[in-house]
């Protein structure tokens, strides 16, 4: 597919009378950039791919073959989950490890995935791309519902070190506060022991058809669509989210903890 997105935005750059540098004036890329891709050198970002389609009248077929390419380039065992993710209406997550995928800032979700040292540094930076790339389907026209409850231990523990978590609590706070489908939930400390400590989950409302779950363990995740299991993980959703603090209380708390916390 990459090779395929090559080939197309070469057909269609010459098709317009464009030059290299002239494409990449349009787009506001840099022409170094825009050569890579067409070699297939380098992987076009979601962002990349809607320029292109409005500048060339793609139709919609740049971003097309780029979501292909991402779907490629995740684990094996994400791509379907990748794909339902992409089509869902409604996303309902809850994590007690780590800031949620679709939230984390580059340098925090670099820190995640190099944390173990299982991943070489090429790989390391594919999963980085593609996951800030999944982030497109909360800035398109029509973005899903996203709720996230996250432990408190989430916002405490300075994954990357003290200046990538505030980063990542600002940004928590930023996109709580500045994009009206995402809510944001924290379970305060103070609970003590509740349901979600057992393990992180996503729930998906598809357009069409029944909501479907996924989980991911240590080695590896998959998709539930058992309806009574789907069933029993609504429900764990709901007791967990009835342990949390409301969004805005929520969000007050990320921004005290940002810049209260001497992570020191």
């Amino acid at each position: 597919m990459l090779d395929h997105f090559a080939e197309e935005l070469r057909l269609a750059r010459s098709a317009a009378g464009l030059s290299q540098a002239a494409l990449a004036e349009a787009v506001s890329y840099s022409a170094a950039l825009i050569a890579k891709i067409e070699t297939g050198d380098r992987r076009p970002s979601a962002d990349l791919a809607r320029r292109c389609d409005a500048v060339l009248g793609g139709g919609g077929r740049f971003v097309r073959i780029q979501r292909r390419i991402s779907r490629e380039t995740v684990v094996p065992y994400f791509r379907e989950w990748a794909g339902i993710e992409q089509e869902a209406t409604a996303l309902r997550g809850y994590e007690p490890l780590y800031v949620p995928g679709l939230l984390q800032t580059e340098r925090y979700a670099r820190a995640v995935l190099s944390g173990p040292g299982l991943l070489s540094a090429e790989e390391v930076e594919r999963q980085v791309v593609t996951r800030l790339d999944r982030q497109e389907i909360l800035t398109r026209d029509r973005p899903p519902t996203l709720t996230v409850v996250v432990d408190e231990s989430v916002l405490r523990r300075p994954v990357g070190g003290p200046e990538v978590l505030r980063e990542q609590l600002r940004h928590l706070v930023k996109v709580g506060e500045g994009l009206p489908r995402v809510r944001v939930h924290v379970v305060p400390f103070a609970v003590g022991a509740y349901a979600g400590l057992d393990g992180s989950f996503v729930i998906a409302t598809p357009p069409v058809g029944e909501d479907m779950v996924y989980v991911e363990t240590q080695l590896g995740g998959h998709v539930v669509d058992r309806p009574a299991d789907v069933r029993r993980a609504v429900d764990v959703w709901e007791s967990i989210r009835g342990e949390a603090l409301p969004h805005q209380r929520s969000i007050e708390l990320i921004a005290e903890i940002t810049e209260a916390e001497p992570w020191t």
